[in-house]
């Protein structure tokens, strides 16, 4: 690889409940400016005790007809280290939310709070990952990885770069080009790329969604094991999937259609690795099918005597 490359410019399970852009503008926005098995780490002594805080969030989108309300009185408290799903049906905000969180969305009311200090625009502090994998077809896997790192020296990168890439898995597939991977291959370079910043946060934008089953079930490990291997790293991810929900996360929100509310909270108490079905894995999947009409209850048996 050229010096230039990297070089770049241009039992009964426990539910708790409460009510309640493209990627070189993110890139060069953020050039400028053992996870615990079951619970998230506990924050340094002296840090604040939620890693992520929104208050009395509203996001509007003005419109020459009408204003469309995307979101309305969004309350959240996230943790280092805990992985956090918000599930919702499509239109809820779940994405907006994730971009106003990355920075990317910034006329909203309310407070959008970092280690406890407002959200400004992108950063290095949080790594987004969208829906495809948006890697820059004219620049190798290894350069890609390396995109956002034109502050370090040249040797600092190639260490980085190779790290990461080891971290996914992608290690003989540094001099490829995207165009030459899988998708689920060219989706762990895109975690890779998001994830060689150092971020506090990673902000995955259903990242899993345009691959076939297999691939999917296969890449939802292969994130919990990145995830683990990152320690004090808070994922937050959008998904549609009831299953890679249950799966991968600490806690589950589910929002409202639009507007986008905070409808309920379930704080996943499985131990990890989980499995995929069983007693207590169905409980909870139920209990969220329900919140959007998917599940019925059955009837209490009739007897005969």
């Amino acid at each position: 690889m050229s010096a230039s490359a990297l070089e770049l410019n241009p039992s009964q399970p426990a539910i708790l409940e409460s009510n309640q852009g493209s990627p070189i503008a993110f890139a060069a926005e953020t050039s400028a400016a053992a996870k615990p098995e079951t619970a998230a780490q506990p924050p340094a002594s002296g840090t604040s005790e939620f890693r992520l805080q929104i208050k009395g969030l509203h996001k509007i989108f003005k419109g020459e007809d009408k204003d469309v309300t995307a979101l309305q009185d969004i309350n959240l408290s996230i943790r280092p280290g805990e992985f956090v799903s918000l599930l919702g049906a499509s239109g809820c905000g779940k994405t907006t939310l994730l971009r106003i969180i990355g920075g990317l969305e910034r006329n909203y009311t309310g407070e959008a709070l970092l280690d406890g200090k407002p959200i400004k625009g992108p950063g290095r502090d949080r790594g987004f990952v969208f829906q495809d994998h948006r890697l820059l077809p004219w620049l190798t896997i290894e350069a890609n990885v390396g995109f956002g790192l034109s502050h370090l020296s040249k040797k600092e990168r190639t260490e980085i770069v190779k790290s990461h890439l080891a971290l996914v898995g992608l290690e003989a597939f540094a001099k490829s080009y995207p165009s030459q991977l899988s998708g689920g291959m060219a989706q762990r370079a895109a975690i890779a790329r998001a994830l060689a910043t150092d971020p506090e946060i990673l902000l995955l934008d259903e990242p899993l969604g345009a691959l076939d089953a297999l691939t999917r079930l296969y890449m939802q490990e292969e994130l919990e094991k990145i995830w683990k291997a990152k320690p004090g790293l808070t994922v937050i991810m959008v998904t549609h999937d009831v299953d890679e929900a249950l799966y991968l996360s600490d806690r589950v929100i589910v929002l409202s259609p639009r507007p986008g509310r905070i409808k309920r909270t379930l704080e996943i108490k499985l131990p990890r690795p989980r499995p995929r079905e069983g007693h207590d894995f169905n409980q909870f999947k139920k209990s969220l099918l329900e919140e959007f009409q998917l599940s019925h209850k059955q009837e209490d048996p009739e007897f005969s005597i």
